[in-house]
């Protein structure tokens, strides 16, 4: 009798019904609910605002990335086809969980299918895999061009290039390819609202009314795998590269390399600090508020995309001037 009300109270927190009155789980629900921020719905609309701002900035800020870099056929380099792929990967990793997000604090649009639920979950890791494999793609060019320039040109040569953009997007695809399978196993039982604004792995295997440790494993075996390889690649080609600038012979020209690695190393602070925050408290800091978790999972897949551009476009003298002559023909007809 017991088992029989608990199937009943759990059936009426779902939009579908239960196959059999006998059935006490789920393996496939036809949709999941995304409660967006718990705790904060009131004050959805007032943070979507921050929220669309950023993602308008990075839709902008990337697309005039690639504008730029097509246009001027002196930055057919092979730092800036990386940068290329950098903005790409930005953008659809941002894409695929803003507009949804959007939906949510706009129009209280938080049905998302099942299939629809699991392609998001995918895109993001795939997405956020390739992402770091690009930034040791970058740390490579830069060890090459600063290390052994006279061989920069031979040794990546736009086949070269094509070749490591293809490794790191098969990576990401394989590394992130496990995720959607083990969410999809799951028997679940308990609800299908997921307190979050996207299908992030580990709050929706939290839904499951099984043993999750597979799930669990596996997303720390790939993030520690994943982190621990290009953190340490990157630290190596810097250490390489820092060693190299002072040895230069006047402190002009240490400076004056060390700036075009500057970018770099800010981009990846950006987008490598919030990624470790929020992957260990998400499994780790239990006391932490819920909506703090799920701010911080939306502050390491927004900001990134918003301030890769801008870091660019100011440190990286080639891009600011390209960006500066898009515009003086315009001002030069307004004066005249």
């Amino acid at each position: 009798m017991q088992e029989r009300l608990f199937c009943i109270r759990v059936g009426h927190l779902l939009p579908f019904s239960m196959p059999d009155s006998n059935t006490t789980h789920f393996t496939n629900p036809s949709t999941f609910i995304l409660q967006g921020i718990p705790g904060l719905e009131a004050a959805h609309v007032w943070i979507s605002i921050p929220f669309c701002a950023m993602y308008i900035l990075s839709i902008l800020g990337n697309v005039t990335i690639l504008f730029i870099v097509k246009r001027e056929p002196s930055l057919h380099e092979p730092m800036y086809y990386f940068l290329c792929m950098l903005a790409i990967t930005d953008l659809v990793l941002c894409t695929s969980t803003i507009p949804k997000l959007l939906s949510i604090f706009w129009f209280n649009s938080r049905e998302i299918g099942f299939s629809a639920c699991l392609t998001q979950l995918y895109f993001v890791h795939t997405f956020s895999v390739i992402e770091s494999g690009i930034y040791v793609a970058m740390a490579f060019d830069r060890y090459v061009a600063i290390c052994d320039p006279l061989r920069h040109s031979t040794i990546l040569t736009n086949n070269v290039v094509a070749k490591i953009g293809l490794a790191v997007v098969l990576r990401g695809a394989v590394l992130a390819l496990p995720y959607p399978f083990l969410v999809r196993q799951w028997p679940y039982c308990r609800t299908n609202i997921i307190p979050h604004t996207h299908c992030e792995h580990m709050a929706v295997v939290k839904l499951a009314c099984a043993d999750i440790r597979v799930s669990t494993y596996y997303g720390l075996f790939a993030l520690i795998s994943r982190i621990t390889f290009d953190v340490l690649f990157i630290a190596l080609s810097y250490t390489q590269i820092l060693r190299a600038i002072f040895h230069l012979p006047t402190k002009d020209a240490r400076l004056k390399t060390f700036g075009t690695c500057s970018s770099h190393l800010c981009v990846i602070l950006t987008f490598y600090i919030p990624t470790l925050f929020y992957s260990f408290t998400s499994r780790f800091g239990h006391n932490l508020p819920l909506h703090f978790h799920v701010l911080i999972a939306n502050v390491y897949l927004l900001v990134p995309p918003m301030v890769n551009p801008i870091i660019y476009g100011v440190r990286t003298k080639q891009i600011r001037e390209s960006l500066i002559r898009l515009f003086p023909h315009k001002g030069t007809k307004v004066l005249s």
